[in-house]
């Protein structure tokens, strides 16, 4: 608890930059399906989020090696609040798609400087139950966004300010915080295989959970409507991702800094997939089974980023974290990339429910590539 309370300054802004965020990825994606554009294009604007948040970790270790992490901080957030006013003022599917590109750029910043930071300042005993902390953060402000969009409707300009008005203030908490920053990355170039060699079941892990979480949750609005959900409803089914992460997530955390974080990493992944194979056979139009469906699937697969990053980072050195961090988010970015893009393709041609036969596929693959990687090498 003495850790985490040094850490309270760096939580405040993280909690403050996940609402605004989370609340923008929602909107456009509402909004983009209200205004008629196709699930195709829907699943671009989506993309080029995860692409321009893949091409910022190229170069998260140079901007914090020059300026610094709070001076990083502070100009990415900036940028990424102008981006959300623009988007507002001006609905159109191709400057989106630019924005988005603009704004996934910025926010790989952002969560290197916060992972980077969180992991620099803890050991291997407590690392896995300090990233599940700071997951709660995560889950608390983008459970609390959802809320937003039946309150204030997704027409107008008002909850495009809201999440400026977060974004903006997240820089409040990070920059009176004392200056014990981490000290500046070893590795000035990005360096994929540097994670590779130190954990490629790190790698292979959150290019899975890439895949499979940004799915249900950039692309919820577009089944919720499909199926004939309202908003009341959408926002519901996107909270029940959300929330159902903090069920599971300390004590998946707790377990896998006493165990083989491998263990239970299968464990959450086979969770997930059942789930989504109880969504897409038997959930239907139901929205009590829709609901209960994606909250089981958001207990089993969001704490899997937190176990992956901590196995990752278990065998980190001073000055390599920031390293480690960039890596991490370009292989949850590159799934990312191509999960929602591939997810919205495969629902223009199957339908809906489609969208958890590809969430459970991806799953199953892991689950298997995981317990190869455990027949293989020691824990």
């Amino acid at each position: 608890m003495n850790k985490l309370t040094s850490l309270i300054p760096l939580l405040a802004s993280a909690a403050l930059l996940m609402f605004g965020n989370g609340l923008q990825g929602t909107l456009i994606a509402w909004r983009a399906s209200s205004e008629g554009f196709p699930p195709w294009l829907i699943g671009l604007i989506t993309a080029s989020y995860y692409l321009g948040f893949a091409l910022g970790c190229f170069h998260i270790t140079h901007l914090l090696r020059q300026i610094g992490h709070i001076r990083a901080f502070s100009a990415m957030a900036a940028i990424s609040t102008a981006t959300i006013i623009l988007a507002g003022l001006v609905v159109d599917p191709w400057l989106w798609t630019i924005l988005r590109l603009i704004s996934g750029y910025c926010l790989a910043v952002l969560f290197a400087v916060i992972e980077s930071w969180l992991n620099s300042k803890v050991d291997n005993a407590i690392r896995a139950r300090t990233l599940s902390v700071y997951r709660y953060v995560d889950l608390a402000a983008n459970t609390s966004a959802q809320y937003f969009l039946p309150w204030f409707g997704g027409t107008s300009f008002i909850l495009f300010g809201i999440s400026a008005i977060a974004l903006s203030l997240s820089l409040t908490p990070i920059s009176l915080a004392d200056k014990s920053s981490p000290s500046p990355p070893d590795h000035v170039n990005f360096d994929m295989r540097y994670l590779w060699l130190t954990s490629p079941l790190a790698a292979v892990g959150c290019f899975a959970v890439g895949m499979t979480n940004t799915v249900y949750r950039s692309l919820g609005p577009v089944y919720c409507l499909e199926l004939g959900f309202d908003t009341t409803v959408t926002a519901w089914f996107l909270a029940a991702s959300i929330i159902s992460g903090v069920v599971l997530q300390y004590p998946f955390g707790h377990y896998s800094d006493r165990k083989d974080r491998r263990t239970v990493i299968m464990v959450a992944t086979a969770g997930g997939m059942l789930a989504s194979m109880l969504l897409f056979f038997f959930a239907g139009n139901s929205i009590f089974l829709n609901i209960a469906g994606v909250f089981l699937l958001g207990a089993f697969s969001m704490p899997l980023y937190s176990m992956c990053s901590a196995h990752a980072n278990d065998r980190a050195g001073p000055g390599e974290f920031a390293t480690i961090t960039a890596a991490l988010l370009f292989y949850w970015a590159a799934g990312a990339v191509i999960g929602p893009w591939l997810a919205a393709s495969i629902m223009g041609w199957f339908g809906p429910k489609s969208m958890f036969a590809f969430t459970a596929a991806t799953q199953a693959i892991f689950l298997a590539y995981t317990l190869t990687r455990k027949l293989q090498r020691p824990g």
